[in-house]
């Protein structure tokens, strides 16, 4: 079985698109956790109840290839001991996904009628408190990256979990490359990469000053770890080292 773990703006739902060309039936959407929605204690506890106490039987028992979604990985960490599990996921540079989750939150403000995504659905998103209060009180986006639900994102999702035992992290920004390594090894075919979910205006936005940067870069300090590993991985891997 595949965990795929989509971390907001990391190209995820393009993924998603590759994966399900693959799985078909068998690949089941998990985004109902919203985990950036939830208090960190009470979004912890959960995936640790789950990842101790085996919440996923039916899923074992169940013709399910494939979990794709917002979730934490900690959850299915009882399942992997009782099936050939691999785990998957996608980082991006922090700060860039800082600004690209910004504006994409920012493009469904008055949109109550827009068309769903393979994320989520506007409606939905409507009734999310952080989404909502964002809008309503008009965040920049230095607001927006300072805010503590928002900080150091892919450690909120990693929680318990450790980042040695992903058997293959992609970077977006190699996204192609990566995809089709990732296809030719673990899937036993090339992939191609989908554009969904995308800003309609790239350049919009995503130029910020440098002073702005090194103080979010500080912020997030522990995101920007686990990108450097992930990137120090890719290189290894590619040269060989890591199979």
């Amino acid at each position: 079985m595949l965990i795929s773990v989509h971390l907001p703006k990391t190209a995820g739902t393009s993924f998603e698109h590759s994966l399900r060309q693959h799985f078909g039936a068998q690949l089941k959407r998990r985004y109902a956790d919203k985990p950036l929605h939830h208090h960190p204690l009470r979004r912890n506890l959960r995936a640790a109840r789950e990842g101790l106490g085996g919440g996923h039987r039916q899923e074992a028992a169940s013709p399910t290839g494939c979990v794709h979604g917002h979730f934490l990985p900690l959850s299915y960490r009882h399942l992997a001991r009782r099936a050939d599990v691999t785990f998957v996921t996608w980082l991006r540079e922090p700060i860039d996904r800082l600004l690209s989750h910004y504006h994409y939150w920012r493009r469904f403000a008055g949109m109550p009628d827009a068309r769903d995504t393979a994320q989520d659905t506007t409606q939905h998103k409507m009734q999310d408190k952080l989404w909502r209060r964002m809008h309503e009180e008009n965040w920049s986006f230095e607001q927006f990256a300072r805010r503590r639900e928002l900080r150091n994102v892919y450690r909120a999702f990693l929680w318990g979990f450790p980042r040695e035992r992903f058997d293959f992290i992609g970077i977006t920004e190699h996204y192609a490359s990566d995809l089709r390594e990732f296809g030719q090894r673990f899937l036993d075919r090339d992939l191609r990469p989908a554009e969904e979910n995308r800003n309609p205006e790239p350049g919009e936005g995503y130029s910020i000053d440098r002073g702005l940067r090194d103080k979010l870069e500080r912020l997030h300090a522990r995101d920007l770890a686990l990108y450097r590993f992930a990137l120090e991985r890719r290189a290894r891997r590619l040269a060989g080292r890591l199979t």
